[in-house]
């Protein structure tokens, strides 16, 4: 099961997210020297057999990085309350390293970014859909939703109970209700100490995505996360999938890069695509 666990040694501490089931660690937080922090955080990752190790970092420390053999794959604008935020990442094996599909992938965010922005076009919701904010309630329903359109996933949202869970953390869950079946879901994930949310668990029955119930969703958290003085949105799709980046481009996200093979999702290792949105500018 993944978790975030505190590692101290010496003048070093770290808070690590520890991802058995994709195969890497993600350093969220590090206090001390940064050399000797990112060799503490090799360590551990070697300990736990991790393919992948991602450090949330700054730009100024770049040559740093670079010097301890870790390559620069994306960033997060005003990712910390207004200072962007940098992955830097290294790998432990040849076969996690390398992308079957870059060139692919780079073919798809191209005739992305050649779609018109629409993000100030007004999306209505056919009847009889409906949208809600999803509650305890809805957690068998956007389980079944999940397990119908993704067979693996990152996290275990194939579990009500760990839904629920997130719910009680804070996760805001928003979905489309086609008469009584939920077609459509999406989340905000709220990081209350940095001031940024990431909106993901984004779920559409293939029958309906024809309304464009996912943007009208996005729309919707969005405007929560600036009720609660949220500014920095970002996302994170599948480089292979046209529609959701295609959907974050049209509604004014702004690519910011692709971290390689970061996580399982449907059958394999996925590159991953970062979107990010200054909601403030909206």
């Amino acid at each position: 099961m993944s978790k975030t666990v505190k590692f101290e040694k010496d003048a070093c501490k770290l808070s690590i997210y520890m991802d058995p089931f994709n195969k890497r660690i993600r350093v969220d937080e590090l206090i001390g020297s940064l050399v000797e922090s990112l060799k503490y955080a090799e360590e551990i990752a070697r300990e736990n057999q991790a393919e992948k190790l991602i450090i949330k970092g700054k730009l100024q420390d770049l040559p740093i990085f670079q010097e301890q053999g870790f390559s620069l794959e994306a960033k997060i604008d005003q990712f910390l309350r207004g200072t962007d935020m940098y992955f830097f990442c290294k790998y432990y094996s040849s076969e996690r390293r390398n992308s079957e599909h870059w060139l692919e992938e780079d073919d798809i965010l191209q005739s992305v970014q050649n779609k018109i922005v629409s993000e100030n076009q007004p999306f209505i919701l056919p009847k009889p859909y409906k949208l809600k904010e999803l509650s305890g309630a809805d957690v068998q329903a956007m389980a079944f939703l999940y397990q119908t359109v993704f067979k693996i996933y990152p996290v275990p949202l194939h579990d009500p109970v760990y839904i629920r869970e997130t719910m009680e953390e804070g996760t805001v869950y928003y979905g489309v209700y086609f008469e009584e079946e939920l077609v459509s879901a999406a989340a905000a994930e709220i990081d209350w100490k940095h001031g940024n949310a990431e909106l993901t668990d984004c779920a559409t029955l293939p029958q309906h995505r024809k309304h464009q119930l996912m943007k009208i969703i996005l729309v919707k958290l969005e405007e929560v996360l600036k009720k609660h003085n949220i500014y920095c949105a970002y996302s994170i799709a599948r480089a292979l999938s046209f529609g959701m980046n295609a959907s974050l481009h049209t509604l004014g996200y702004k690519y910011r890069g692709r971290l390689t093979k970061n996580c399982y999702i449907f059958n394999k290792l996925e590159d991953m695509n970062v979107w990010v949105k200054d909601l403030s500018a909206h």
